[in-house]
């Protein structure tokens, strides 16, 4: 009944000071935080944060998120930076490109978009335009 062990929704942000923005909100303009934040309801605008984002089932971004880590569960339109890992989670839309250190993407999340994970990636289309100018440049 008294159970010291707490059930786990794995949703879990780290201690601290936590801003929540509850389900049936909607935000117009940009978020800046310190700490962790969890978006429930709507945010119309960028979000940036030195810490966690967690972007719940029913919360929508429709703008860029810049932050340390990130977990969505809901819905992202624009670009996502990330220093070190993304994990796109349950139902998760994604439509934008990502830049992150790693990535985790569960077999139910969708993304559309680009994604560059560290410093050393080459987009394919720079690649596939250096293989033609180098066979020009053989050839003659």
């Amino acid at each position: 009944m008294f159970n010291s062990k707490s059930k786990s929704s794995g949703c879990e942000i780290s201690g601290g000071s936590t801003t929540i923005i509850g389900a049936g909100t909607i935000i117009k303009g940009n978020i800046e935080s310190s700490g962790d934040i969890r978006i429930d309801g709507t945010l119309v605008g960028n979000l940036s944060s030195k810490s966690k984002i967690l972007v719940g089932a029913d919360g929508t971004i429709d703008g860029s998120i810049k932050g340390k880590n990130a977990d969505v569960l809901g819905k992202v339109t624009g670009q996502i930076d990330v220093k070190e890992v993304l994990q796109l989670r349950g139902k998760c839309v994604v439509d934008g490109d990502i830049c992150t250190g790693k990535l985790e993407v569960e077999p139910t999340a969708t993304f559309n978009g680009r994604c560059q994970m560290g410093a050393s990636v080459i987009e394919l289309s720079n690649i596939v335009g250096l293989n033609v100018e180098l066979a020009t440049a053989v050839n003659q």
